[in-house]
């Protein structure tokens, strides 16, 4: 079900905005579903406690793109250059959390999974993105989930799902680095100590 707050005003900018972060999910989609399978790896243990976290970032999701403002409108009433510049901003988040959870993937290889899990011969990540954020397939999601707000949720509908999301997330952080800090010990704890976990500098 959608809910529509305000009156229906097509502003050029925000249809343009629109249809770009449109473009941009199913890109996002495409590096998951065309993704092309690695040899199976056996799994050694998992940690099914990310699932919850996994669903509350689904319903944070679900949020944004249901609470939504009138279509092809504005986040709010402002002067021109800054809904210009609010536009560039979205499309560049958008862009940029596609290439960060891209190049993550790709980064990962066979260890990618939807759900914690550990494999075998499994080994820790430090490179690519990796270098930035421990975890930067969350933080693209959270870009995503940031860019689909901006261009489309009502701000009532966008501060639930981003705190929503958050709680999902460092569910699942908690629980992938619960795996990760057992496997690896304080070759973990010092990768930790360097790089934040989602957003530099702030967790």
């Amino acid at each position: 079900m959608k809910i529509v707050w305000g009156i229906q005003h097509h502003d050029p900018i925000a249809m343009a905005v629109f249809w770009l972060v449109i473009a941009s999910w199913i890109i996002f989609a495409g590096i998951f579903l065309a993704r092309k399978k690695p040899p199976s790896q056996q799994e050694t243990k998992r940690d099914r406690r990310s699932i919850l976290g996994i669903v509350l970032q689904s319903i944070g999701y679900a949020l944004a793109w249901a609470i939504q403002r009138p279509m092809f409108s504005p986040l709010f009433s402002m002067p021109l250059l800054l809904e210009i510049i609010l536009a560039v901003v979205t499309v560049f988040i958008a862009a940029g959390s596609i290439w960060l959870v891209m190049t993550a993937v790709q980064t990962l290889g066979k260890q990618w999974a939807y759900a914690a899990r550990l494999v075998s011969d499994h080994k820790l990540i430090t490179e690519g993105p990796y270098r930035w954020v421990r975890n930067p397939i969350y933080t693209g999601m959270l870009g995503m989930l940031l860019a689909t707000g901006l261009a489309v949720s009502h701000w009532i509908g966008l501060l639930p799902a981003l705190v929503v999301f958050a709680i999902g997330t460092i569910i699942r952080v908690r629980s992938e680095e619960k795996l990760l800090r057992e496997a690896f010990g304080q070759d973990f704890e010092n990768y930790t100590q360097n790089v934040s976990a989602v957003l530099p500098r702030i967790y």
